[in-house]
């Protein structure tokens, strides 16, 4: 017969004798109504309800059928129990397992199953994810926690200074079983660290140029101290978001500011002006060496050079005197004469004194040797050119005049002489 026939359960009633036969369930519905007149009628005999007014007959219920009952709830109540053991653990997180209150092992990511609670329990924790936590304000930078900021500097200075601390997790074990608050300890170390650096340094390195090594300073002595209490934290990133002076001294600070910036700017106008004469000064200073040197060269090569030239001169001299004596006259003579342009002659014997114009007699040897110059190219001339230039008779050869002009030179300085 099909269990969805509505007569199941409910053959051999026909008989009128109010028993099922024993092949056959019960019919669960009948059971149900049954046992709730059960309890209705126990909680009225005392207002005479009895069996609350019906008719039927109650139902019986045997001790098969309440362990059947029984069993059937605690299965149910068993496999709800063992289900509640599965958890799913995603990939940025890590699943740890604890036994009665223990840490027992840790789960990656996924479907996972551990002895239900309350033999076991589990915590996921989220590994890939960055904290930010922010020591000295709070959301703004105009939201400031003084008593978190305000610090001393080594020269016993008041700065103002705000960063963020971000970390990740690198042992959840660690992090989840060794702090009891975690957040407040990052914070405290954070605090403790940023004192340190800062109590060791200057008022204008913190301000200006040290900033980002003060953030590094500092992130590196974070995590030695949280590698220390072992708290699984691993520091990320130190972030300076404001460093500067109390608001009451600021003005003054401003002013000390300035002033030294004008200093580094005279500095550097003092250093560019240096590095342009310096280099100059120095090749000057090279160059006269270099001079003085090639003069010191030339007078001892011209020395060594007289020497050697008297010793060839005094050897000469030994063998033939009067030769190597006129041969000297002369050339002094030469020598003295090429940068002169007058002389002064005495002539023996008459007590007259002769001048010579060389400077003259250079320029009439220089006209001659232009118009011997000017005769060659006029040859290399055309013939018609050469035969005019030939017929006329106004001009004068060039030779002839300059002749008669050094010999009219010459007659004017004797009658001169004579008077």
């Amino acid at each position: 017969m099909s269990l969805n026939d509505p007569q199941w359960g409910n053959r051999g009633n026909d008989n009128g004798g109010g028993k099922r036969p024993n092949q056959g369930p019960p019919d669960l519905e009948e059971l149900w109504r049954d046992l709730n007149r059960r309890l209705s009628g126990m909680f009225d005999k005392k207002g005479g309800g009895g069996n609350g007014g019906s008719n039927r007959p109650p139902v019986e219920f045997s001790p098969k059928f309440l362990g059947g009952g029984i069993s059937l709830i605690v299965g149910v109540v068993v496999l709800a129990w063992l289900a509640s053991g599965f958890y799913i653990v995603d990939a940025s997180q890590r699943g740890l397992v604890l036994q009665f209150g223990k840490y027992k092992e840790s789960t990656e990511s996924g479907l996972r199953w551990r002895l239900p609670y309350p033999i076991q329990s589990h915590e996921l924790v989220n590994i890939s994810g960055v904290r930010t936590l922010e020591i000295g304000y709070r959301g703004s930078e105009k939201n400031k926690v003084l008593k978190e900021s305000l610090m001393l500097t080594d020269d016993e200075n008041i700065i103002n200074i705000q960063f963020a601390v971000q970390y990740i997790l690198k042992d959840p074990v660690e992090y989840l079983f060794n702090n009891r608050s975690s957040e407040e300890a990052v914070m405290q170390v954070a605090e403790t660290a940023i004192r340190q650096i800062v109590g060791k340094n200057k008022l204008d390195f913190v301000l200006y140029e040290g900033r980002e090594q003060i953030a590094v300073n500092t992130s590196t002595l974070m995590q030695q101290i949280l590698d220390r209490y072992k708290t699984g934290i691993m520091i990320s990133k130190v972030t300076m978001q404001n460093a500067q002076p109390p608001e009451q001294v600021q003005a003054a600070f401003a002013d000390a500011v300035k002033a030294s910036q004008d200093r580094e700017r005279q500095i550097n106008e003092g250093q560019a002006y240096a590095n342009d004469v310096i280099p100059k000064a120095q090749g000057t200073a090279a160059r006269l060496k270099q001079e003085a040197d090639g003069y010191k060269q030339r007078l001892i090569a011209t020395a060594e050079g007289d020497a050697s030239r008297f010793k060839q001169i005094n050897a000469e001299y030994a063998k033939a005197p009067e030769v190597t004596r006129s041969r000297m006259y002369l050339e002094t003579m030469q020598q003295v004469y090429s940068s002169t342009s007058k002389v002064m002659v005495d002539a023996k014997g008459q007590g007259n004194l002769l001048y010579l114009p060389l400077d003259k007699l250079m320029q009439a040897a220089g006209s001659i040797a232009a118009s011997s110059e000017i005769v060659g190219s006029s040859a290399e001339m055309p013939a018609q050119v050469r035969s005019g230039s030939a017929n006329s008779s106004d001009a004068p050869p060039l030779v002839d005049k300059a002749e008669t002009r050094s010999r009219e030179a010459l007659r004017s300085r004797d009658r001169e002489v004579r008077q």
